[in-house]
């Protein structure tokens, strides 16, 4: 069996397992290439395709991918949890079980520089953001890409998970950014002092009624992470009543509420925001400059 041969077989046990995707990979056969090529030490931009690595996998090999392979079958986790790695916008994160799998959709908005030109001082070109905030920030991905676009300007991640933060406070370290990003344990925007320019919040937005039908590998996230309420809002309303209070006047909140865009405009009647492009759509991360949310009764 040559290494492409192992990837498909992988995928096809996969399928036939019927376990679900969407925490790094959406397919089997991706998820089946990230799968053996961990397995197998191999890096995980290995070209499948090259002629030198079609040759026979060994014996050990093939039972390091079948070990790995059962453990992601018989325990429906991520297999990000089962690696201790995941990526965004190629850039490569810790997970473990203490915060919910990096794959924010900000995060394609941070690398198209979608968010500059609502950035203050963007009139005179400068694309300045003097602060920071990424508000429920599980384990700092979204924090640590934010000080990456922005390398001059502090950071603060919040949350009100102690164990995710201990999860962002290895990340930091690992990009070398514990002196520009700053972790606070916060409830909401509670322990959030700013003023900030920009604030970015990938919150709890699921639905009950969608927290329950749920397939396992989402299930064996924080809880905490995801459950928004009866209408996935619940944490959505408290932002939106607290955010300008530590907001600059100029500044922008941009908002990930990802399949909940009919939740979120029945409870926000009078809001009117930019939705934002992404990979999966125009309707999932939305963005609201300050005055939007200024002097609005709730």
């Amino acid at each position: 069996m040559t290494l492409p041969e192992l990837v498909a077989h992988t995928a096809r046990q996969l399928t036939a397992a019927g376990v679900s995707f969407g925490h790094g990979t959406a397919n089997a056969h991706d998820e089946a290439a990230w799968l053996v090529l961990h397995a197998l030490g191999l890096p995980l931009d290995t070209d499948l395709a090259q002629d030198a690595l079609c040759g026979p996998v060994t014996g050990a090999q093939k039972a390091q991918a079948a070990a790995l392979l059962q453990q992601r079958i018989a325990m429906r986790r991520p297999l990000a949890y089962l690696t201790r790695q995941a990526w965004l916008q190629g850039v490569p994160f810790y997970v473990d079980e203490r915060s919910i799998v990096p794959r924010s959709l900000i995060a394609e908005v941070l690398a198209a520089d979608s968010i500059d030109p609502w950035l203050p001082g963007s009139q005179t070109g400068s694309k300045c953001t003097h602060r920071v905030l990424d508000l429920c920030t599980g384990g700092g991905s979204l924090a640590v890409l934010a000080a990456l676009a922005w390398p001059e300007t502090p950071v603060d991640a919040a949350d009100i998970s102690a164990d995710a933060l201990a999860v962002a406070r290895i990340n930091i370290e690992q990009h070398g950014l514990r002196q520009r990003i700053a972790l606070i344990e916060s409830d909401g925007l509670k322990n959030c002092a700013g003023p900030y320019d920009l604030i970015l919040c990938n919150p709890p937005y699921v639905n009950t009624a969608s927290m329950a039908a749920l397939p396992p590998e989402y299930r064996a996230e924080p809880a905490l992470a995801l459950a928004g309420g009866a209408d996935g809002m619940d944490f959505v309303r408290r932002l939106i009543r607290d955010a300008p209070a530590v907001m600059n006047q100029h500044a922008a909140l941009v908002l990930e509420i990802g399949h909940e865009r009919a939740h979120f405009e029945a409870a926000f009647p009078h809001l009117a925001p930019l939705w934002l492009e992404t990979s999966a759509g125009g309707d999932q991360v939305l963005l609201l400059a300050r005055e939007d949310l200024a002097g609005v009764e709730y």
